[in-house]
């Protein structure tokens, strides 16, 4: 591996002037900056990353927490898109990402990501999927390291977030299966733990109220996110005396397994039944029939998270971001478009 004593013996500077010039510092003139890196070239030169770390003070690493209950939360759709859009804004802004994993499981463990964290010494931290109950969240924000939550509302001297309209996307949803008809409307929501899960909750309650429906507690079933909850919930709201006409679903993929438990119950969607789920994932037009769902824009969401990151980063003057992105409605099959 090339060092940078070799550089230094081959460009005839010193050590301290030639490490300025690979840690991109001031007080070293253009003319010897271009001999250096020409040098640096020549000879395949790769900084090392540690040590480049001690010098500037950055490691141009972001550390993305994602929290894992019983699901693999690294397979789910929602997660790999928003990682996605994470990851190009931060190779634009020439940053590495780190995938970390937090739990919300009770007991030393739930915080083992803070000492990651520190560990690494990661310049930002980007939060997705983490409980509203998580204690480490606030012992995280007293490290005064320029943090962005994904979907959920936390705030502090340098922390932010940015996340969907959660609550108005479930209005949207209860809404549109209003207008079509339904007046028996339930819900799964997801885990009421995370604040996806607590704000579509909120909005069902809330549009039931504004249309003047009854909020019936045996119409309430609370999933995780994953199909396999949906399928089971749907089974439940199916066994009732007087089953719904509607159902909304806090993700495409519980209302996708809502939907399979129907075509084993001989329910038809959307004649008996109509379906609306949250999301609009991949495969929500692969379904049958295809699913209505409420659009969030799930690159956009890790695309600002890191754009905005990168600004508090770089400026520590900057106001941690609060952003709330729009969702739409698309109408398919499950709901009789």
């Amino acid at each position: 591996m090339v060092t940078i004593r070799e550089i230094a013996d081959r460009s005839g500077f010193s050590t301290a002037t030639v490490s300025r010039v690979l840690n991109e510092l001031e007080g070293v003139s253009d003319e010897t900056r271009e001999r250096v890196l020409a040098v640096a070239a020549e000879l395949d030169y790769t900084p090392y990353a540690a040590a480049r770390t001690l010098v500037t003070r950055r490691s141009s690493l972001i550390g993305a927490v994602v929290f894992t209950g019983d699901q693999p939360e690294f397979q789910h759709p929602f997660f790999q898109v928003v990682l996605d859009g994470v990851k190009t804004r931060l190779d634009a802004s020439g940053y590495d990402l780190l995938l970390l994993t937090g739990s919300f499981r009770s007991g030393p463990e739930n915080a083992a990501y803070i000492d990651r964290v520190r560990r690494h010494r990661v310049d930002g931290i980007v939060l997705m999927g983490a409980s509203l109950q998580d204690a480490g969240i606030a012992r995280l924000a007293k490290l005064r390291i320029p943090t962005v939550a994904i979907d959920l509302e936390v705030t502090g001297e340098r922390v932010g977030f940015v996340t969907s309209d959660n609550v108005e996307g479930a209005r949207i949803a209860v809404r549109h299966l209003h207008d079509t008809g339904r007046r028996r409307i339930a819900t799964i929501a997801g885990i009421l733990d995370t604040s996806p899960g607590e704000r579509r909750l909120a909005g069902y309650e809330r549009e039931l109220e504004a249309l003047h429906l009854p909020l019936r507690e045996e119409y309430v079933r609370v999933g995780d996110f994953y199909a396999e909850s949906g399928y089971q919930a749907m089974r439940e709201l199916l066994a009732l005396p007087n089953p719904p006409d509607g159902v909304f679903a806090a993700s495409d993929l519980m209302a996708i397994g809502a939907i399979r438990a129907t075509d084993e119950a001989r329910v038809r969607v959307p004649e008996d039944v109509a379906i609306v789920g949250f999301d609009d994932i991949h495969y929500a037009t692969f379904v049958s029939p295809p699913l209505t769902t409420i659009r969030q824009d799930k690159a956009a969401l890790g695309e600002q998270a890191a754009a905005v990151l990168v600004e508090m980063i770089d400026d520590p003057a900057a106001e941690p971001p609060q952003l709330m992105l729009p969702v739409e409605l698309i109408v398919r099959g499950s709901t009789g478009a």
